[in-house]
């Protein structure tokens, strides 16, 4: 098991950054989530120029949106960094940001979807990270229990989630270190300086608006490349606004696929899990230990204390 720092849980009062990394976002869409984050959870904002630019498809230009993720990075009074938006632009920087200052005093880094790249990064480099929803996100219908799950995490209340049974479910028992993420970054992701070692972890994986052919090719990367091979576990987000071919269709739907490509490992896997692009987006943490129990009846999946998590 990999070694994993967790950086302190906030408290109200604290500093948080807000950024845009990657894609251009609407201000106007984020007050919602910054009057969640001031008036509801008693945290200072700090915010990042990109909320307020654009530059083609992204918040600003690549050299903008480093300077501004590097400035939250190190700054010691900021906690934890919540992205305001996914999208598309995240693995353009990710490499060339600096995380030296970050190590002296780490926050939580907080997002999902492009964020992956930024997630598998801080595994890498040792630390826990939290897949969740965003600035943009996290006021959106359905996503309650969702903002919940991210403000006790945040503040060192670990969750535990209760999901219901699946047709395609796989009982089992694990109890591993979490890591995951949006499945088109995690492919991407492999062969280069940000690829995540999957043996013997829980991986959660989820996805929208592919193609099931290149769902079906990304699943073969992965399983090409070993990381179905060994893991203690696999959770199945949300597959969302998933396309098919008009005609002949691909024949199998997301879930179908998953199963396909899983079936001759022994691992516990449950599909259905509410992570991904939808309202109930459960807070992940990526780095953390958590049990997973697969049982013919119900999923229950629960993060560990950080005590039991480092030991």
């Amino acid at each position: 098991m990999n070694p994993i720092q967790f950086p302190a849980f906030l408290k109200p009062g604290d500093r948080i950054g807000i950024v845009a990394p990657a894609s251009i976002v609407k201000y106007e869409d984020l007050v919602p989530g910054i009057q969640l984050f001031t008036e509801q959870w008693g945290l200072e904002v700090v915010e990042g120029k990109t909320l307020r630019t654009s530059f083609n498809q992204f918040s600003a230009s690549d050299e903008e949106r480093l300077a501004d993720m590097q400035q939250m990075l190190d700054d010691p009074s900021v906690r934890a960094i919540i992205a305001a938006r996914g999208g598309y632009g995240c693995s353009r920087i990710v490499d060339l940001l600096n995380f030296e200052k970050f190590k002296r005093n780490p926050k939580w880094i907080v997002g999902f979807s492009d964020l992956t790249a930024f997630l598998s990064r801080t595994y890498q480099l040792g630390y826990a990270s939290i897949h969740a929803p965003m600035a943009k996100t996290i006021t959106v219908a359905g996503a309650e229990a969702a903002a919940e799950s991210l403000r006790k995490m945040l503040f060192g209340e670990l969750p535990a989630y209760d999901v219901p049974a699946h047709a395609l479910n796989r009982p089992g028992h694990a109890i591993a270190q979490v890591i995951g993420g949006n499945l088109c970054l995690l492919a991407h992701l492999i062969g280069s300086e940000t690829e995540v070692d999957t043996t013997g972890k829980i991986l959660f994986i989820e996805d929208i608006n592919e193609y099931l052919y290149n769902h079906d090719r990304m699943m073969i990367q992965l399983k090409r490349s070993g990381k179905l091979s060994g893991l203690a576990g696999l959770i199945v987000g949300q597959f969302t606004d998933m396309k098919d071919n008009s005609s002949p269709t691909f024949g199998k739907d997301s879930y179908e696929i998953i199963h396909e490509h899983v079936a001759e490992f022994g691992y516990p896997v449950c599909y259905n899990f509410p992570v991904g692009h939808v309202g109930d987006n459960r807070a992940m943490g990526v780095g953390m230990q958590a049990e997973l129990i697969v049982s013919p009846d119900a999923v229950h999946f629960r993060f560990l204390p950080i005590s039991t998590a480092n030991s």
